[in-house]
């Protein structure tokens, strides 16, 4: 038993059978200790649990936790490569007593694990305990019988654990593996304790203190008890290693780079096979938890860490990006360890080839550059600060790059004015910032983010995290603290919180701290890299430098990120029902719903709405993995991604991509690529259910989809059942017979509704009232019917017409419709052989005329005309009468 994932597995099995909880690794980035860059140690998991904030069900634990050290003070970064144990990550294997067991199963514990599970001779193992440390002393010689030499007491800090200057605390117990005589070094407390001969391979940490001040240390009531073993390490010493770097894992990954390059791990090439190895796990582990490299923040470390990798493979002679092409040898080796490493393979690589690819024509062209400004300079001089920044500035490459490549000539670089050129710079940016109206209110932004740089966004993978409070802004200006009741937008170091962007509201939510509580309404991108919560203090008092507990109000989340997801689904299906002109022309992602623009010249059918749902819902079915790669915005959209409008994007993109084509030319392949930093599902299937409510109109040439999700969706569907079961005991049939039902009804009334007309028709037209204005008479020597009608819909009024020249044979026919409101429409017919003699429309403009109208139209043989004043009928009959009489 000697590879790295059998003593993994083997570590974690012993406690397990010995009654310990197996715990997976937290995140390398800490959700719950703002002030860690990455997590650091085993216990970063269990600090609330340590300090009595968290209760976990059960009271011990055991883990394989992965660790980063490469940022802060906590830095290897660039001792990697050249020692025998230094990385920027490792992997920490500890196990936890949360008040359960203390010094005694934890020594017993331990020293089995080393001397029978993974036999390590006894003679080759020796203690440190702290100095006052007697009870641990006295065990060790007990459970493990060490002579008193063995066990070495230690004065220092070195063996006595604190988590800050106040909180739990306690004395530390080593243990040391000696590798020998002939490696040159002395035991610890000794004047040679810096050489490799004792290397410590564990560490047990007894917590029975909590120091309340500086100068007050009371007992803890439930001492606990904090261990790490570097798997790295022990795996050194299982497999008869004094490097770490010629463990198996180290030589499988270093084996690939020699491959990869063609270039033997030997002489000095070794060291950049190494940094290469080592670099390789950071880069990946940190991609795999959510950070993706940038220019600030953790992102910084992450692209200073491939970077530095991907210099030392130039070094090499590689041609080609070099880092992608190991990541296999990485997941062969650890992905069943970490399961993420295969989930995030494709945006491991995705990202590692991109950052490569841009790092090299940095570094072609800026040490083109950084030659040419350097040609005069010799051993001892400076690079002028102005250049560098230029160099940086300009040109993309940074600072420590241009140190790098001018500390093997001798040349140093003039940092105050770097530092300068960076302030004039800054200024500069400032002025233009500055403005008038809206404009000049956010000046407060830009110096905030100047002042604190970009908020470290951790809400792609979780909905938690613990920061610290960094601004608070009230009425456009910045104060130190805000009480209960007032109304602030605060400004955290690291939130889960996503600040409304690409068509996605806002995160709402919660922030705490011991003293306050704040309810966040919504959440902004200000500044280029700040994310703002507009919140009120509901409790207390939340000040500047307060720590706090960040929550996103998940069920909010999770419908965004339904609808969000959704917009992606019915816009690939739109566009595969009417064609690829369809773009996204701008979106609302809110909690209750989704509405997106589309450009699309008409109307949609009811048939092609109902396709497009069944599109989207195919995919939600499949519960497909939605993913995510970061890819320069060229490179995604050659393969296919699409931009959304009123988009900025930055020369790195996120690509989410969801479900698998089933038909069509894309069949088998993706089936929704865009370019987006929203928020989404993990697979598809949590969208639940896509239902489109409307589509309409909003401008020329641009459609509107209005559709709802999951619950929304389901809850629209049952009230419409429930009206279909409401309409279904109206009409006294089942709810399947309702359509059957209506449709009949319908075809009654209409069938009602015409016999109806006729009849009114036939009223209209079978008699009327004394006098010339209702009879049938003779008018200059050609028949005249003149009659005034109520209660006769006016576009009934030329078929009347029509049935009145028929009765005549040959005259002219003058009907005048009164409606309720006393208005009244006129209309004129003459016969085929009178058309010579009279117009319809000069006639129809006669009877406007005397019923307070202007104007008529028509044909010679039909017109219409109108007025206001129904009142006067019988004066517009006797008009068009006496016209006829000339």
């Amino acid at each position: 038993m000697s590879g790295v994932n059998e003593i993994r597995s083997t570590f974690l099995d012993y406690y397990k059978k010995n009654g310990h909880e197996v715990v997976a690794s937290s995140p390398l980035v800490p959700r719950n200790d703002p002030t860690l860059m990455f997590t650091n140690a085993g216990m970063v998991q269990f600090k609330n649990v340590f300090t009595g904030l968290e209760q976990r069900p059960y009271s011990t634990a055991v883990t394989a936790q992965k660790c980063v050290r490469a940022g802060g003070k906590h830095n290897d970064l660039d001792n990697v490569g050249y020692t025998a144990r230094h990385h920027t990550f490792f992997e920490m294997l500890g196990n936890f007593s949360f008040g359960d067991y203390f010094k005694e199963r934890a020594i017993e514990l331990a020293w089995n694990l080393i001397t029978k599970e993974f036999g390590l001779a006894r003679d080759r193992l020796l203690v440190t305990v702290y100095h006052t440390d007697d009870e641990a002393f006295d065990l060790w010689k007990k459970i493990a019988g060490l002579a008193d030499e063995k066990i070495i007491r230690i004065p220092t800090s070195d063996n006595f654990w604190a988590m800050g200057d106040t909180g739990p605390c306690g004395p530390c117990s080593e243990i040391f593996y000696d590798h020998g005589d002939h490696i040159w070094g002395g035991p610890p407390g000794s004047p040679e304790e810096d050489g490799d001969r004792f290397i410590e391979i564990w560490n047990l940490v007894f917590m029975q203190y909590e120091q309340v001040t500086k100068e007050e240390r009371v007992n803890l009531p439930r001492p606990s008890i904090d261990t790490g073993m570097g798997l790295e390490r022990v795996a050194a010493v299982l497999q008869g290693q004094h490097d770490n770097y010629d463990i198996d894992l180290f030589r499988a990954l270093i084996a690939a780079s020699e491959e990869a390059t063609g270039v033997k791990a030997e002489g000095e090439r070794r060291a950049s096979h190494r940094v290469i190895a080592d670099h390789l796990r950071s880069s990946a582990f940190l991609i795999a938890d959510g950070v993706l490299p940038s220019n600030e923040g953790r992102g910084y470390v992450l692209r200073r860490i491939m970077r530095r990798a991907m210099r030392h493979a130039q070094l090499l002679g590689a041609r080609d990006s070099l880092m992608w092409k190991l990541l296999p040898a990485l997941v062969q080796q650890m992905g069943r360890a970490y399961p993420e490493l295969v989930r995030a393979e494709a945006l491991i690589s995705e990202t590692l080839k991109l950052e490569e690819t841009r790092f090299r024509k940095t570094l072609e062209r800026g040490l083109g550059l950084l030659s040419d400004a350097t040609t005069t300079l010799g051993q001892g001089d400076m690079l002028d600060g102005e250049t560098a920044f230029k160099l940086y500035d300009t040109f993309g490459f940074p600072l420590d790059l241009t140190q790098d490549a001018l500390r093997a000539r001798g040349i140093g670089v003039d940092l105050s004015g770097f530092t300068d050129a960076m302030e004039r710079q800054k200024a500069e940016a400032r002025s233009h910032w500055a403005g008038s109206g809206d404009k000049a209110t956010e000046t407060i932004w830009f110096e905030l983010k100047e002042k604190l740089g970009a908020t470290e966004f951790l809400g792609y993978d979780t909905e938690t995290a613990e920061g610290v409070v960094q601004a608070i802004v009230r009425d456009g200006k910045s104060v130190a603290s805000a009480a209960a009741g007032e109304t602030v937008q605060v400004v955290v170091n690291q939130t889960p919180f996503y600040g409304e962007s690409g068509g996605q509201m806002g995160d709402a939510g919660v922030i705490a701290s011991d003293t306050a509580k704040v309810a966040v309404a919504d959440t902004q991108k200000k500044g280029e890299g700040l994310f703002v919560h507009v919140a009120t203090v509901s409790d207390g008092t939340i000040a500047v430098g307060d720590a706090v507990a960040l929550t996103v109000d998940h069920a909010r989340r999770s419908r965004l990120r339904s609808n969000h997801s959704a917009t992606h689904l019915l816009h690939e299906a739109l566009r595969e029902v009417l064609g690829t002109h369809v773009a996204q022309k701008g979106s609302l992602v809110a909690p209750e719903r989704l509405r997106f623009d589309v450009s699309h010249p008409k109307p949609m059918s009811a048939e092609e709405l109902k396709v497009v749902e069944d599109m989207a819902n195919e995919i939600v079915l499949q519960n497909a993995p939605v993913t995510t790669r970061l890819m320069s915005v060229d490179d995604a959209i050659a393969e296919g991604a699409m931009a959304l409008f009123g988009e900025k994007y930055g020369d790195e993109v996120r690509v989410v991509s969801m479900g698998r084509a089933t038909h069509g030319p894309k069949s088998g392949k993706a089936y929704s690529v865009e370019l987006c930093g929203g928020t989404h599902v993990g697979s598809t299937g949590e969208i639940g259910l896509v239902r489109v409510l409307s589509e309409s109109a909003v401008g020329a040439g641009v459609r509107r989809i209005e559709a709802v999700t999951g619950d929304a969706a389901r809850a629209y569907l049952s009230e419409q059942d429930e009206r279909v079961k409401a309409l279904a005991a109206s009409l006294k049939v089942q709810p399947a017979e309702v359509l059957s039902r209506v449709e009949a009804m319908i075809d009654e009334r209409r069938r009602l509704e015409r016999e109806l007309a006729d009849a009114k028709r036939k009223l209209a037209m079978g008699g009327g009232q004394a006098g010339s204005a209702d009879a049938v008479r003779e008018v200059g020597g050609v028949k005249f019917l003149g009659k005034a009608i109520s209660g006769v819909d006016p576009k009934d009024l030329k078929g009347l017409a029509d049935d009145g020249k028929a009765s005549l044979g040959s005259g002219v026919v003058a009907l005048i419709g009164v409606s309720e409101d006393g208005k009244a429409s006129a209309v004129v017919a003459v016969t085929e052989d009178l058309v010579g003699r009279f117009s319809a429309v000069d006639l129809a403009r006669i009877a406007s005329a005397a019923l307070g109208g202007k104007g008529g139209g028509g044909r010679p043989d039909m017109a219409q005309a109108g007025g206001p004043d129904g009142s006067k009928a019988a004066d517009a009959i006797d008009a068009v009468a006496a016209a006829l009489n000339g």
